[in-house]
């Protein structure tokens, strides 16, 4: 199963030459080149949801945006038509109030922030489930509470699913926002980052040094056979301000 956590970074003309309109050639290369199974999307304006949809014709694209009228910025799953069977989904809000659209935590950003879960049936008629989020930017706490809220959504029901998380979650390994990750209480599930090895993901176009803060986590249902960034580039144009994080799983369960 291979699986990508790939902020798309909004379409920003400030941007210049790496602006989406100049990017969108690259991005559907890239992943008509490469055929991921499942890919989790961030940072996704309307426009660019429509030209995903209307450009990606193997994949189905669920998802919505964060705003208190479901506009705005999306966080996006698209699954390949052919390999998966859509159960279920929802997209909460990362809140004390996560049913109420555009919520958010004290201490966070003016940025509400959601999280995608969608349940899957593979060809084997075996269920996972799939969460993908992109935490705050400038709030740690908000990230840490966030990370929490997650936990306990997929720890909630009496039989816990498989699940994959992934995502930008604006923090470097070993941060403290991270724990919750990692807690006792949800030790069982045997949830690791698949992706530790990958080095930097964010880059800002090669003009920093890159940092790991986009990441992929799988329970120990799944066997990680490696993980590669998508560093593609044309003439200075990068396929994002983050490099593409690509996981390939194994399903155990």
């Amino acid at each position: 199963m291979k699986t990508v956590t790939f902020n798309i970074r909004m379409d920003n003309p400030e941007d210049g030459k790496n602006a989406f309109p100049n990017r969108r050639a690259l991005i559907k290369k890239a992943i008509e080149s490469r055929s991921p199974d499942i890919i989790g999307f961030q940072e996704v304006l309307p426009h660019m949801a429509d030209w995903l949809k209307e450009s990606l014709g193997d994949y189905y694209i669920i998802g919505h945006g964060r705003e208190k009228d479901l506009s705005g910025e999306q966080a996006l799953i698209a699954y390949k038509k052919t390999a998966y069977n859509l159960h279920y989904t929802e997209t909460f809000w990362l809140s004390p109030t996560p049913s109420l659209p555009g919520s958010r935590y004290r201490g966070q950003s003016g940025c509400p922030r959601t999280c995608i879960r969608a349940v899957f049936e593979d060809k084997n008629h075996k269920l996972f489930q799939v969460l993908n989020t992109h935490l705050d930017h400038t709030g740690k706490s908000a990230r840490k509470n966030a990370l929490e809220q997650i936990m306990r959504t997929v720890h909630a029901a009496e039989k816990v699913l498989p699940f994959i998380l992934m995502g930008d979650f604006n923090a470097l390994p070993g941060q403290k926002e991270l724990a919750p990750l990692f807690a006792s209480e949800f030790a069982s599930s045997g949830l690791r980052d698949v992706t530790a090895q990958s080095g930097g993901t964010f880059h800002d176009y090669g003009t920093i040094p890159s940092e790991k803060i986009d990441y992929i986590f799988a329970c120990g249902a799944f066997e990680a056979q490696g993980c590669t960034l998508w560093r593609d580039c044309e003439n200075g144009v990068y396929i994002s301000d983050h490099y593409p994080l690509e996981a390939d799983l194994i399903f155990k369960a």
